[in-house]
């Protein structure tokens, strides 16, 4: 057997290590930012009646433009979209990679604002196109002119935007995509994975849409929707951008029975979307109750909470693996993420993460628990 430095593989490729969030067999996984509420049942019957129905056809391709889904999703969306202007994949990573396979590549730049989604400058790497780290504020912020005058300066293809970021759950203002646009001489993205834990009054980028062909805004049905294992992301942007993504994808991407999975939830959106108010109250709750345990917790628009003022994320992490809990370490110092999930969950982990005193753990944990934290 060989081994993958042997390989012939791309010298850019070389020394890299594939993304993968830890999974492990807890009972509370709060890593990952998942909605951690089952499918209610009456929608649940309904997807898996669609997709019996679509299994029937499956002698057939698919269609190519899965032109029922993308009618729901410009329903869904609003903000007088049309079908046109809208585009989906296996996930938001897929959407986010046919952009790049289109605007990127070799000889071509993305600029984008780290701490943000690892996957950004993995899929840039994996694209051949140059990852340009921008800068943010000491509290993860950014200002339409700081954003601005970065985007002046590096002249980048692509700009990608997390509104709000992850993994600090900051919120970004429609005027900094607007200034980032004006300054930009290509492709800006907004990656709104978790536009519907936003504060009701706070705009979506897809109100900048009109007038700015080159303005693209992802969403993804993981979150919100509950539906992270079927691998649905999506994205608005002028009719003209789709067509450049059709040059890129590959036949049939869109399966049938995601398809059919797909728009079934769809047609249910208020039931799914009714338990965002309850992820958002305990994301609320986190960020008001870890000051008292002798944390900080950095303002969030997610279904997350990043916080600070951890001795040792690493003997924390191990701590509370040991104690059937699963959150994240992102790498940055004296931090950690941990994702809002029900109301018992959010419970455990609070009680579990006090008895751990200020600070959290410090070292081994007695039992020798461990799992890899970072990806």
């Amino acid at each position: 057997m060989t081994s993958l430095s042997e390989l012939p593989i791309r010298d850019d490729l070389r020394g890299k290590t594939p993304y993968g969030a830890p999974q492990a067999p807890v009972r509370y996984q709060l890593n990952v930012n998942e909605n951690t509420h089952p499918v209610p049942e009456e929608v649940a019957q309904h997807v898996v009646e669609s997709v019996a129905r679509a299994v029937l056809g499956v002698n057939r391709y698919p269609d190519r433009e899965f032109t029922e889904l993308r009618e729901h999703l410009a329903a869904y969306l609003g903000h007088g979209l049309t079908p046109e202007s809208i585009w989906a994949a296996n996930g938001s990573n897929e959407v986010l990679q046919h952009v790049l396979q289109a605007f990127g590549g070799p000889g071509r730049s993305l600029l984008g604002f780290p701490p943000t989604y690892s996957m950004h400058s993995i899929i840039a790497s994996g694209t051949g196109t140059t990852w340009i780290a921008g800068r943010r504020d000491a509290d993860f912020e950014l200002t339409p002119e700081a954003a601005a005058a970065q985007v002046a300066e590096h002249r980048p293809d692509v700009v990608f935007l997390c509104a709000p970021n992850n993994p600090t759950g900051t919120p970004l203002g429609v005027d900094v995509v607007a200034a980032v646009y004006d300054a930009a001489p290509g492709i800006v993205l907004v990656d709104e994975a978790y536009a519907e834990f936003m504060p009701k009054d706070q705009p979506s980028a897809l109100s900048l849409l009109p007038g700015r062909e080159r303005l693209l805004v992802s969403r993804t049905m993981s979150k919100a929707f509950a539906f992270a294992g079927a691998r649905v992301g999506y994205l608005a942007a002028d009719p003209a951008v789709i067509d450049a993504l059709r040059l890129v994808r590959l036949p049939y991407h869109l399966s049938a029975l995601t398809q059919a999975a797909a728009v079934a939830a769809l047609q249910h959106a208020p039931t799914m979307l009714a338990m965002v108010d309850d992820i958002a109250a305990q994301r609320d709750r986190l960020v008001a109750e870890l000051p008292g345990l002798g944390f900080r917790p950095y303002p969030s628009s997610a279904n997350f909470v990043f916080f600070g003022g951890v001795d040792d994320p690493q003997a924390t992490f191990r701590a509370l693996f040991a104690k059937d809990i699963l959150i994240r370490d992102v790498g940055i110092p004296n931090t950690l993420r941990v994702t809002a999930g029900t109301e018992q969950e959010t419970s455990y982990f609070l009680e579990q993460l006090a008895a751990l005193g200020p600070g959290g753990a410090h070292g081994e944990t007695a039992d020798g628990a461990s799992v890899g934290s970072q990806a």
